[in-house]
């Protein structure tokens, strides 16, 4: 596809638009327009979207003035995740969208930041120093993106000490929520504000939670929510209380082979099974199972819907769980979701929340391209920051504001070099009086 065939005139209108929608939000003219410098520099090709490095590019002297749009100026990050998933419904909005939630970990050194502890995640697969995030991405046939974020506060290491949560600057309102409690929270504010969905999934963290399958329940949203292998359900007309994985050594030659979604190198076909389990009139239960065909390896799904589906509907929700996944993957490659530098309760909800934004930018322009040429693959989210990046948001600089930039940056490095070693002197001097003493 050569370039003039692409319609760069529908990137910037896009671009416009998305500053255009939060900035409302903003008290004064000046971080309403570092903001969107801020969202450009999270679509540009900047290694590393730190504030010097999105201050540099934005042709700022120093890193101040983004530093304090994270940090203490008048804005209203929530209503601003409002805005986006508001223009994110509007664009990809289905009635049989899926509401999809699971944490992600944020790698961190020390103790300050906020939230932070050594604890699993999945990020590393190990036990890491690291803050962890509670995500709500929607997922329609038109495109899927992030709409919600809860920080995880963990209950002893950060509730349970004041002095810390005071430090970080969390609102005295904010206590410890369970990762499933977040995710209700969450769930509650998509469907309360009018977004259109059927049904929600979610891993075995989120499918153990008996609240959060009464709310969808009560909602009568249907959903397929993973559970592990010792839960029990009622089968046999509600008489036998069995373990999952016993009734899957009951039913060896009832297994459908269906595609789940979509992959890189073809369709991800496992081999399922479902079980209609206890209900009651004007709903419908299933354990649902699936069986790798390679391994072997089970995994099981509490299933629930208001109305009656094919086997095929509970297969593709379970599907589309690995939607958040990608977009995890998608938002720390493409707009640094995970690149922030701040270390607060406020810093943290901004960064990810312009990150979100700079996100919403890519997902709406995929969705609008137009079919593709039959011999390429459609435009992704990476190419297409790629070519906004290199047709669009191009930004030359002169040489004497790069070399700015480098004297600036050695030169705060020099500082805070003198300053550590400043402190282990100190720390060394008072570890001799006390051996002395």
């Amino acid at each position: 596809m050569r370039p003039a065939a692409l319609d760069l005139d529908r990137y910037r209108i896009i671009l416009d638009e998305a500053v255009a929608r939060v900035a409302g939000r903003f008290v004064r003219a000046e971080p309403r327009a570092t903001a969107g410098q801020f969202v450009e520099g999270l679509l540009s090709g900047v290694e590393r979207k730190t504030c010097w490095s999105l201050a540099e590019r934005a042709g700022h002297a120093d890193p101040q003035v983004m530093q304090r749009l994270l940090r203490t100026a008048v804005w209203d990050v929530d209503a601003v995740r409002d805005d986006i998933r508001d223009w994110l419904v509007e664009q990809l909005g289905h009635p049989d969208a899926v509401l999809v939630t699971d944490e992600t970990g944020f790698l961190k050194k020390g103790v300050c930041s906020v939230g932070v502890q050594r604890q699993y995640t999945g990020t590393a697969g190990r036990v890491e120093n690291s803050q962890v995030g509670v995500f709500l991405a929607y997922v329609t046939p038109a495109g899927r993106a992030l709409i919600d974020r809860r920080l995880y506060l963990p209950e002893t290491t950060w509730c349970g000490r004041p002095d810390r949560l005071t430090a970080a600057g969390v609102p005295n309102d904010v206590g410890f929520a369970t990762k499933p409690a977040l995710a209700r929270q969450m769930i509650a504010a998509a469907f309360d504000a009018g977004a259109p969905a059927s049904w929600v999934t979610a891993d075995e963290v989120y499918g153990a939670d008996p609240g959060l399958r009464a709310d969808l329940e009560h909602r009568r949203i249907g959903y397929v929510l993973a559970v592990g292998c010792d839960r029990r359900v009622h089968v046999n007309d509600d008489r036998t209380l069995v373990r999952v994985d016993e009734v899957a050594e009951r039913i060896p030659t009832e297994w459908q082979l269906h595609s789940c979604r979509p992959g890189a190198k073809g369709p991800r076909d496992y081999l399922w099974a479902w079980i209609t389990t206890a209900t009651r009139p004007g709903e419908h239960r299933w354990l649902l199972i699936r069986r790798n065909r390679t391994t072997g390896e089970l995994a099981f799904y509490l299933c629930w819907s208001p109305r009656p589906v094919p086997l095929h509907t509970l297969v593709t929700v379970a599907g589309s769980r690995w939607s958040i996944e990608e977009l995890f993957q998608t938002g720390k490659d493409q707009v640094g979701l995970d690149h922030y530098q701040v270390r607060g309760w406020t810093g943290w909800h901004r960064s990810i929340t312009l990150a979100m934004l700079a996100l919403a930018v890519l997902t709406i322009l995929t969705a609008q391209q137009p079919d593709a040429d039959p011999k390429i693959i459609a435009l992704t989210v990476a190419e297409i920051r790629r070519l906004l990046n290199a047709l669009v948001l191009t930004r030359p600089l002169p040489p004497e504001h790069t070399l700015h930039w480098s004297i600036w940056r050695r030169t705060s490095q020099a500082r805070a070099r003198r300053s550590h070693y400043q402190r282990r002197l100190r720390g060394r001097a008072e570890w001799w009086v006390d051996r002395r003493a």
